[in-house]
């Protein structure tokens, strides 16, 4: 390639797009080996409502970062830089080519991008005042919760929605720790290329996408998801954040008998429709893409397309 740096083809794209099946034909095509880029297919018996990938579907290709946590592990975007970091000097060591696919963005952008972690690592004494203040805190409303973070940054909250609980405790969290802001943070960031990254995304319209997403949550509950989460909550796994991701958090109502499967099904539905909008509008504000229209185009002519851009970057 045109500089040292390891080169790594990227592929992102909201969820049901497509990602696995262009993933799989390029890494024939170069010699390339997966790594997952979903925070959700790290986690073992969780296969069906993370939509993973079964063996038969790999193809020989070889895979990592699938299925190597319990449920109720946690793992963030700086696991997943780190461990990703690896595995792509190993594959290079190897000859072979870094391909990471995912619908992830923050996880993404770590990895292709300087982005910078901090150490958080506090005191066991400093961290139970942190989780007592947080329990406090967890008491408050949506609403409240806000307008406790917007008294000592501003810019975080105008930045998160009352309505994003998780966010908005995260900024809190962070200070009680840190007694820095997470909006300084942010703007600190040095979001410097570690690789020669050729990032690929891929897209198609939206009516088209969300009757894709429609249909694969109908083939998700004919393979059985609801089994799946029903033993998953009696391994005990029910209440770990990992249960929380979309695909499972509507099927525990069903499981715990509190709402029938119809409903159940149509809320997942609209829950994944919503999250692949957002991903598309990180992904197009976030990344600098090159978009490979999947709807209107084979997968023949979009491995040639990525075939053009390669060999420009060996010459």
């Amino acid at each position: 390639m045109h500089n040292d740096k390891p080169f790594i083809i990227v592929i992102v794209g909201p969820t049901a797009v497509g990602k696995t099946e262009f993933s799989i034909e390029l890494a024939k095509k170069y010699n390339g080996e997966i790594i997952s880029g979903d925070s959700m297919q790290v986690y073992k018996y969780m296969d069906i409502g993370t939509a993973k990938i079964t063996h038969e579907e790999m193809s020989g290709v070889p895979h990592h970062m699938i299925d190597i946590l319990e449920p109720d592990e946690n793992f963030s975007a700086y696991d997943f830089k780190n461990r990703a970091q690896q595995l792509i000097t190993e594959i290079t060591e190897r000859g072979h080519v870094p391909i990471v696919v995912g619908g992830t963005g923050l996880y993404i952008q770590s990895l292709i991008h300087d982005y910078a972690f901090e150490d958080e690592t506090i005191s066991e004494a400093h961290e139970q005042r942190v989780e007592a203040e947080l329990a406090r805190l967890d008491q408050l409303s949506n609403e409240e919760l806000h307008q406790y973070l917007a008294t000592f940054d501003e810019v975080s909250a105008e930045d998160i929605h009352p309505n994003n609980r998780k966010r908005v405790r995260r900024a809190i969290q962070y200070y009680l720790k840190t007694k820095k802001l997470l909006s300084s943070r942010k703007k600190m960031q040095q979001f410097t290329e570690n690789y020669d990254t050729l990032l690929i995304g891929i897209e198609m319209s939206r009516d088209t996408l969300y009757q894709k997403i429609n249909k694969r949550v109908d083939i998700m509950l004919e393979r059985g998801l609801l089994s799946e989460v029903q033993q998953l909550v009696e391994r005990g796994y029910a209440s770990s954040q990992s249960m929380q991701a979309i695909g499972y958090k509507e099927m525990v109502p069903v499981v715990e008998q509190n709402m029938n499967l119809e409903e159940a099904s149509n809320k997942l539905k609209q829950h994944s429709r919503n999250y692949a909008k957002r991903q598309m509008t990180w992904f197009k504000n976030k990344l600098d893409v090159l978009w490979l229209d999947r709807e209107n185009k084979s997968l023949s002519l979009m491995l040639d397309e990525v075939s053009v851009q390669i060999q420009k970057r060996r010459t």
